[in-house]
């Protein structure tokens, strides 16, 4: 029979710094997804290629792939809260360094600068939550926060059209986003958080990679999928002559999708085995892969592939993450965070790098089959690893 109301199990109380780092990096994300799709249409009106584009968006991302090992040296040294303002600080340097040149190259390094900073604040911002959320709310709270993330995803490529922002206003507001969320993370509570337990030996990365490789594999498709498609597809609908407005919008819709999902996929992490929703989720982005080589005849499709890349990304990234919460409870919650943000971001690294070169030589039906051939390894590891002690079975 079902609970009445009153008889729910309440949320949780968390530590006042936790729910300030977590809105802190709401306040990241909504800068980065304002930001990105607009230095791309700025790149894509300069005359830059689809592969110049792509090599762009890769850079921050590669820039957190080869931070992440170092990440627990750098928060034993300084704590995890101090290693998280410090990455807010260098993402701010960054995103007020592209107001004042147009040049590429410095760009390319600025973009580095920026993924230094995000390495830093995202995984600590994931292993604080992976260690102190409550085992029996993992999933409803990861979720739930993943929602934040998605509105701020979903709510920052639709500043310019909303507001009517230039690129350059729309570059100020990235900016006011970022010090808002060092502000908010300013206070002595932050701190205090720790990502691990203090009598535990520290995991490395590789052997949390050899741990749970089918959780990695899906961080990397995640990443590919909800983060590394936004400024390549926001370049093409530009390309076919979309506006500013209509054209960061499709990576509004990356976000939306995400925004969507990520609450009822964590509370469905909660109630069902993971290897199954895993599963699920590469068969939809198998399907919106085949559907996305028929976009050149029907532009809308652009937006209703892009919802569900970002819904389902976002989907595999979360259930990795609430995954690592459970598996790596007796061990360290910040290697396996550090695992699956490393995986991630190999993803969102090679999700623009190899969709701008084959936007560039075998267009929209290139981009399809290579999506799809992605998202299907996913599928075929899944069925596969069903076998009783694989994490994915759960």
């Amino acid at each position: 029979m079902p609970l009445r109301l009153s008889e729910r199990p309440a949320l949780p109380e968390l530590p006042d710094g936790l729910w300030r780092i977590m809105l802190g990096t709401a306040c990241v994300v909504l800068s980065f997804s304002l930001l990105n799709p607009v230095l791309a249409v700025r790149l894509q009106t300069s005359g830059a290629s689809g592969t110049a584009i792509g090599l762009f968006a890769t850079l921050p991302f590669v820039a957190v792939a080869l931070l992440v090992p170092l990440v627990p040296r750098l928060f034993g040294r300084i704590g995890v809260g101090q290693a998280y303002r410090l990455g807010l600080l260098l993402e701010l340097i960054a995103c007020l360094g592209y107001l004042l040149t147009d040049g590429y190259w410095l760009w390319c390094g600025l973009g580095l600068v920026a993924g230094l900073g995000a390495a830093a604040a995202w995984n600590a911002t994931e292993a604080l939550i992976a260690h102190n959320v409550p085992a029996t709310h993992r999933g409803r709270l990861t979720g739930l926060y993943q929602a934040l993330l998605g509105a701020a995803m979903a709510l920052g490529p639709m500043l310019p059209g909303l507001l009517g922002l230039d690129q350059r206003q729309a570059n100020i507001v990235a900016a006011g986003g970022l010090a808002l969320g060092l502000a908010l993370t300013l206070h002595p509570a932050v701190v205090q958080l720790k990502a691990m337990h203090d009598d535990r030996e520290p995991m490395g990365l590789v052997a949390a990679w050899r741990f749970r490789p089918e959780l990695a594999w899906a961080a990397v498709v995640g990443g590919v999928f909800e983060v590394g498609l936004g400024s390549i597809t926001t370049a093409y609908g530009s390309q076919i002559g979309l506006d500013l407005g209509r054209a960061t919008s499709i990576a509004g819709a990356l976000g939306l999708g995400s925004f969507a999902l990520q609450y009822p996929i964590g509370w469905l992490a909660d109630h069902l085995p993971p290897r199954r929703l895993f599963a699920v989720g590469a068969g939809l982005l198998v399907l919106s892969a085949m559907a996305f080589v028929e976009a050149a005849q029907h532009p809308a499709l652009l937006w209703v592939c892009a919802g569900l890349w970002g819904g389902v990304g976002g989907a595999l990234y979360t259930l990795s993450m609430i995954r690592v919460a459970h598996d790596f409870a007796d061990s360290s919650a910040l290697a396996g965070t550090s695992a699956m943000i490393a995986g991630y971001t190999a993803g969102g690294a090679l999700g623009p790098i190899v969709s701008g070169w084959v936007f560039d030589h075998h267009g929209v039906a290139g981009q399809g089959l290579w999506l799809a051939v992605l998202a299907l390894s996913l599928l075929l590891m899944q069925v596969r690893r069903a076998g009783p002690g694989s994490a994915a079975t759960g």
